[in-house]
């Protein structure tokens, strides 16, 4: 299994490949054929950006089903889906930035995954073909304005409310694998995605039905019990099995 990972390098990032333990730098697409070139300097390495700068976050609601009785929803008969900005992502170790004046800020651990080539109308069996691999998420959102609006554009798409990373895990089946959310050293959340109501299959089918994606694009895939809130001071982390530790500090805006 293959890490990839976008390093600072440049105005738009490097790709770097984590294989064998090793970091070495990309050679040729990473949406497209690629190999391993000279091996990454430490001092290099562990300068991480976001893996991906999608046109859009593409979100999915209410997937897993105690999520979906912590918040008091019925369980969805098909996928609710919501976008994020791209204006909303930020790479590991960047501030989630928490406005004052939007009420309490909550943290959302989930699983995504990248997609790889241009989709439109794809088959529920082809799916897997259309990703890349699997990252970490952070749905972050403003509870009372999630509430409050309508739709949620406003209540998850503020300006640093999707962190994204650390990497992208390619060759990892993502219908089993166990995903963690922490605040500081507490654990918040605990969860597999053998709980998801609907599997990333089906999700990369159902949303290529009306919506073209795009390589880099990202379909998060909801996020299981125990949200809550964050403030500034806090550090939130999110564990995905495979893929590795998404960390981010939270600092007033």
């Amino acid at each position: 299994m293959d890490r990839i990972y976008r390093l600072k390098q440049g105005t738009s990032g490097r790709y770097a490949v984590e294989r064998g333990g090793k970091m070495y730098w990309m050679r040729g697409e990473v949406f497209g054929a690629y190999d391993t070139g000279d091996e990454v300097p430490a001092a290099d390495a562990t300068r991480v950006m976001a893996p991906v700068d999608p046109s859009i976050v593409v979100c999915i609601g209410l997937n897993y089903k105690d999520h979906a009785a912590e918040m008091k929803k019925k369980l969805p008969e098909e996928p609710l889906v919501f976008l994020k900005p791209r204006s909303s992502v930020i790479g590991p170790d960047e501030a989630i930035r928490i406005p004052a004046w939007a009420g309490p800020i909550h943290h959302e651990s989930e699983m995504a995954v990248v997609i790889s080539k241009q989709a439109s109308k794809v088959k529920e069996a082809d799916a897997m073909d259309y990703v890349l691999g699997v990252t970490c998420l952070n749905d972050v959102t403003a509870r009372e304005l999630q509430a409050k609006d309508v739709q949620y554009s406003r209540a998850k798409g503020f300006d640093t409310f999707s962190p994204i990373g650390p990497c992208i895990a390619v060759g990892l089946d993502p219908s089993a694998l166990s995903i963690e959310g922490w605040v500081n050293d507490q654990q918040k959340q605990k969860s597999n995605t053998r709980e998801l109501i609907f599997t990333v299959p089906y999700l990369v089918a159902h949303v290529s039905r009306f919506m073209t994606l795009y390589p880099g694009d990202v379909i998060t895939t909801g996020t299981p019990s125990g949200v809550g809130p964050i403030v500034p001071g806090d550090r939130m982390s999110i564990k995905v099995e495979g893929v590795g530790t998404l960390s981010n500090p939270c600092v007033a805006d």
